[in-house]
């Protein structure tokens, strides 16, 4: 009995390490560092400045004993093709890791009385803003918003980013702190740059948790009236399990999260449920006055699960619309990655920003991995 218990349980680590790398690459995206001064509303010129900016990551608690030299972000720049299917943008986001997805970060862009708020896109783990938005950047631009994305959470391995980051384009493995204060660093510069009073966020992955912890924590809330949020890991997430398990397992006093942390690093331990980050983030309710809450799951999602751990409650002076992508379109499969380059997350997003101009939701089939309705 012994003896089975023992290759039991170093087998279920083991699954625990390989599931948290494969299963955490679908979600995550590049970071970004921005100037003290707003720069001339050029590409060229905010990426230099953004880059120029860059700083050491605020070493932050994650529950694990690993440590970390800094992290810094990246403006996305060079529109990239439109694409479909999330696995060919996935493969186009290794080639060209900081290219910006078509439609987004035009700095010429003005805001109309519209939509006066330009939308800000934040990527999730192992992403970056291209290979995270190449379906939804484009349909918002068409709609007539501003739309801007940064790359945020950049670290290598020796950093503390784990091996992801091993491929092109594989960000949003910082402290998540850092990687909430690189984005408001880059929703000043956006301010700046149109001329706007406010901003709308959308977040996908941990893009959502870090933009919650930007509005909690960075002083976001005035400059922001909604956000809208697709299988973010707001309550952390268990990933069957196996999450919940090491979390388990290193509060007893056996750092395995910390094993763990050297491969995936630092945001995909930080995302785990009961984590100090994610305590943190949910002390004091899910919500700040004044922000509409849009916050999607998918029923298929491998990543953040169960997915009811994304949706939030509406604290004082908050909105909150929870939302299963699958409620009213049993054919959209999408899973955590896939739901990104759903027609139908998309028809929710546009609704979310101007309900009376997108009052009804698409319902279209939408293949698991593949999205963008099954083709390329």
């Amino acid at each position: 009995m012994t003896r089975r218990t023992g290759r039991y349980s170093r087998s279920a680590l083991v699954s625990a390490v390989l599931t948290a790398t494969a299963a955490l690459a679908i979600g995550v995206g590049a970071p970004l560092a921005v100037a003290e001064e707003p720069q001339a509303p050029t590409a060229q010129a905010l990426a230099d400045a953004i880059n120029q900016g860059r700083r050491p990551a605020a070493v932050a608690d994650s529950g694990s004993s690993s440590g970390s030299a800094g992290s810094h972000a990246t403006v996305a720049l060079g529109a990239g093709p439109e694409f479909g299917s999330a696995l060919a943008a996935f493969g186009y986001g290794l080639l060209h890791p900081n290219a910006a997805p078509a439609g987004a970060n035009d700095w010429n862009c003005r805001p109309s009385p519209e939509h006066p708020r330009p939308v800000l896109l934040v990527h999730g783990t192992w992403m970056n803003a291209y290979d995270g938005f190449a379906y939804l950047a484009p349909r918002l631009a068409r709609a007539g918003y501003c739309v801007f994305a940064m790359n945020h959470g950049q670290a290598n391995p020796m950093e503390g980013g784990g091996l992801g980051p091993l491929l092109p384009g594989r960000n949003g493995v910082a402290y998540m702190e850092d990687s909430a204060r690189q984005l408001a660093r880059f929703v000043d510069q956006v301010l700046a740059a149109t001329g706007a009073e406010q901003v709308d966020l959308i977040g996908h992955s941990q893009g959502g948790t870090v933009a919650n912890q930007y509005l909690k924590f960075e002083n976001g809330a005035p400059k922001v009236q909604r956000l809208i949020t697709f299988g973010a890991t707001h309550h952390g997430t268990s990933l069957l399990g196996l999450a919940t398990l090491g979390r388990m397992i290193t509060d007893a006093g056996i750092d395995i999260l910390g094993f763990y942390e050297l491969f995936v690093g630092h945001a995909n331990i930080q995302q785990t449920v009961g984590s100090p980050f994610v305590r943190a983030l949910g002390k004091d309710g899910d919500t700040v006055p004044g922000v509409a809450y849009t916050v999607v799951g998918s029923r298929y999602d491998e990543v953040t699960n169960p997915y009811q751990l994304t949706f939030l409650a509406a604290g004082p002076g908050a909105t909150v619309d929870n939302i299963t992508l699958q409620d009213g379109c049993e054919q959209d499969f999408s899973d955590h990655l896939t739901m990104m380059y759903s027609p139908r997350a998309v028809s929710i997003a546009l609704r979310a920003l101007d309900p009376a101009a997108q009052p009804d939701l698409v319902c279209a089939f939408n293949p698991w991995l593949i999205g963008g309705g099954g083709s390329l």
